[in-house]
């Protein structure tokens, strides 16, 4: 795949530019149809982050590296063999017979089947172990297909068949790294991971996700297991955000002495996502990503859900812009607008679509009051961590 050269002002970026270049991780596979109609993923992502990059030159073959697929055997590390062999079962055959979809939950409304699933996901997984691996040589490395983290060792969950994130922690830890974070921002728990990693004294998993949101779980922090949680309230604003990242995230991370992250940078947290309440720009996601990069820790950024087309293209690709240290534009070029007008969502009346949403990269800031309940949070993380 051609893509035009980056542009040079990576030496707006310090942090990133001490080290060697940060890369993007991909597959053309996924501009293949997936999830079939009438499903929230049924959109563009990683393909429209891909062309807006490439039309914004900020994408080039020297940054990218393409991914291989996860071999089964890999896949035995975490998932259970009866899983994985009924997932390329139900690949092949393209049924699923009724025990099966109880038993696994492959063949549901949630995790339909649908052609090329097995390999989509056993790439997912790989992109991610490339990522780490990457990242263990000193690159900071975005896998924005990445952040299946709800996928459990038996059976499929929340649109997730696999979970890489896992493999990406699974990697670190092959290469001796004692100390790592898994801090997930998407607007969902991440619960497939805590539970991986429950009492595993090398990883801490900490998750700012929305309350009595899907998969209702993570309503309170375990100290003792390394899992911080953080359910925040509806409309969690910026102001909030900074908050929370100020005064309970960087600091566990400074108390730990972390030595590897791995960021899950879900896009429905953002404001005018269909499939969440909350209400956060780009802007301050990029700006807590950046403050993360700059610890200089092994660093895998990974990305999630996120079921707007306009609001997930535009966070992922100014993210990877920000982390390669390009200059955010104030405005799109009229190819890049009218690449964004042409975008689709069933999930998104007309008249709710955003100018911004078209014209842009960067939202406005939503900031607003820091509520009480937020304060809590802060003073009880701080107590126990």
């Amino acid at each position: 795949m051609n893509r035009n050269n980056p542009s040079s002002n990576v030496g707006q970026l310090s942090s990133v530019t001490a080290r060697p270049s940060p890369l993007f991780v991909g597959s053309d596979i996924y501009r293949k149809p997936a999830f079939g109609f009438n499903h929230p993923l049924n959109i563009v992502r990683h393909s429209a982050v891909v062309d807006l990059l490439t039309m914004l030159g900020w994408l080039g073959d020297d940054h990218y590296r393409e991914s291989e697929a996860a071999t089964v055997e890999t896949l035995f590390e975490f998932h259970d063999r009866a899983y994985v062999k009924a997932l390329q079962y139900a690949n092949s055959t393209g049924s699923v017979d009724p025990p099966v979809r109880d038993r696994y939950r492959v063949g549901t409304f949630e995790n339909p089947l649908f052609p090329g699933l097995f390999e989509r996901a056993s790439m997912t997984v790989g992109g991610s172990i490339m990522a780490a691996e990457l990242a263990a040589e000193g690159h900071v490395v975005f896998h924005p297909s990445g952040g299946t983290h709800h996928g459990r060792p038996d059976r499929a969950a929340g649109f997730c068949y696999l979970n890489d994130p896992v493999f990406a922690i699974l990697t670190l830890l092959t290469k001796g790294k004692q100390r790592i974070m898994y801090l997930d921002l998407d607007a969902h728990h991440g619960d497939g991971v805590e539970d991986a990693f429950y009492e595993e004294p090398r990883v801490t998993t900490v998750s700012i996700h929305e309350q009595n949101r899907w998969p209702f779980s993570g309503t309170r922090s375990h100290p003792h297991a390394g899992a911080f949680n953080f359910s925040v309230p509806l409309e969690f604003n910026d102001s909030e955000f900074e908050y929370l990242m100020q005064y309970a995230v960087l600091p566990l991370a400074d108390k730990i002495d972390i030595d590897a992250l791995v960021i899950c940078c879900g896009a429905d947290c953002l404001a005018g996502d269909p499939l969440s309440h909350m209400r956060l720009s780009n802007v301050v996601l990029w700006d807590a990503v950046m403050q993360l990069i700059a610890l200089n820790k092994t660093t895998v950024i990974l990305g999630g859900g996120g079921y707007n087309p306009w609001t997930v293209t535009r966070y992922w690709a100014g993210l990877w812009g920000r982390i390669s240290g390009q200059a955010i534009p104030d405005s799109l070029s009229t190819e890049a607008s009218a690449f964004m007008r042409r975008m689709e969502c069933d999930l998104i009346d007309v008249e709710d679509i955003e100018e911004q949403w078209l014209t842009t990269i960067a939202d406005t800031p939503y900031p607003g009051t820091i509520r009480e309940e937020i304060k809590l949070m802060v003073t009880e993380a701080q107590t126990q961590s």
